[in-house]
């Protein structure tokens, strides 16, 4: 997203997520085909459903199409993140602080390179999990990926 558009978004979505007891997790402004679409993500400690994507998308929109930002027609999508979404920003890791998660590494780090653990940490572009009773940090740069752990 452009910078002023997504610092916009965020303030708005973060006052409105507050009001209705929910997280924005992640945003995102494209351009897809012809249209230009604007995704939000929300959470909550029981997850969001419908009715809380609905809740949010009729009170966000009414906050943010008063700015004209974005000029002409969008999309407003707003969903949940999904149970099984890789984790990309430093707002999504500090969002997940406690959760269990799934690593796959480029290499291995401290003999892992394929496993789960606990997300306990981020800073700078580094998360720390627990995994087997130990502390691991790993330079986010140096995962296939990091998603939230899901299984059915």
């Amino acid at each position: 997203m452009a910078g002023s558009i997504e610092n916009k978004v965020f303030e708005i979505a973060d006052e409105t997520a507050d009001k209705l007891n929910l997280s924005v997790v992640d945003a995102e402004f494209k351009k897809e085909g012809k249209d230009k679409v604007l995704r939000i993500y929300i959470d909550s400690g029981n997850g969001a459903g419908l009715d809380e994507c609905e809740k949010f998308s009729r009170a966000f929109e009414e906050t943010f199409d008063k700015l004209d930002m974005i000029k002409g027609p969008y999309v407003l999508e707003v969903s949940s993140p999904g149970v099984d979404r890789v984790l990309k920003t430093e707002r999504e890791f500090k969002h997940y602080i406690g959760r269990r998660v799934e690593i796959k590494l480029y290499k291995t780090i401290d003999g892992l390179k394929e496993f789960e653990a606990i997300l306990t940490g981020y800073e700078d572009n580094t998360v720390t999990v627990e995994t087997e009773g130990r502390q691991i940090k790993i330079p986010v740069a140096q995962a296939v990926y990091i998603k939230l752990y899901f299984r059915i």
